[in-house]
């Protein structure tokens, strides 16, 4: 139940929504107004198909989730932090771990971490915003409290492969 309940959490945190026609495939996603690369993941993350989300993945069992999204248009050029409070809407009793800037392909990136409850069930949120060539990017890792390092590496990984170019 908490597995499921936490692979569901991805669904809050998309930041726009509607259709989207998206391509992926040998770790690259292209859909209309953009492309982009992730670092690979291993064998233990399945994709799986949530309303909203270019790319989410799952470990099974686990409770732990992976989601990637894009927006090209429709949102008016926030900044970071705003971004990232965007991302924490739905859920409560949001307590900031830390947050830091990086460096994410070429540009400045706002990595947060959070300890937070939905629904009741406590988790543990990383995330990731970027603004890159008029696109906002967003990384979400969620796992149960005190299991996020376990798989920390992975979600590292995945951002240390990611590119990007605008389409248009």
């Amino acid at each position: 139940m908490k597995s499921t309940l936490l692979t569901l959490a991805l669904l809050a945190l998309p930041l726009s929504t509607g259709c989207r026609r998206v391509s992926f495939e040998d770790s690259m996603l292209s859909k209309r107004d953009v492309d982009y690369r992730i670092g690979e993941l291993p064998a233990h993350w399945h994709r799986v198909y949530l309303k909203d989300n270019d790319l989410a993945f799952s470990e099974e069992g686990t409770g732990r989730a992976l989601s990637i999204n894009s927006t090209c248009e429709g949102h008016d050029d926030p900044p970071l932090p705003v971004l990232t409070r965007h991302l924490v809407m739905g859920f409560t009793d949001r307590e900031e771990q830390s947050q830091k800037r990086i460096n994410l392909d070429g540009r400045e990136a706002l990595r947060s971490r959070y300890l937070a409850r939905l629904d009741g069930v406590p988790v543990e949120l990383e995330m990731v915003v970027l603004k890159k060539d008029g696109c906002v990017f967003d990384f979400t890792y969620i796992a149960p409290p005190g299991q996020a390092e376990e798989r920390m590496a992975d979600f590292d990984g995945l951002l240390a492969g990611f590119h990007s170019e605008r389409n248009g």
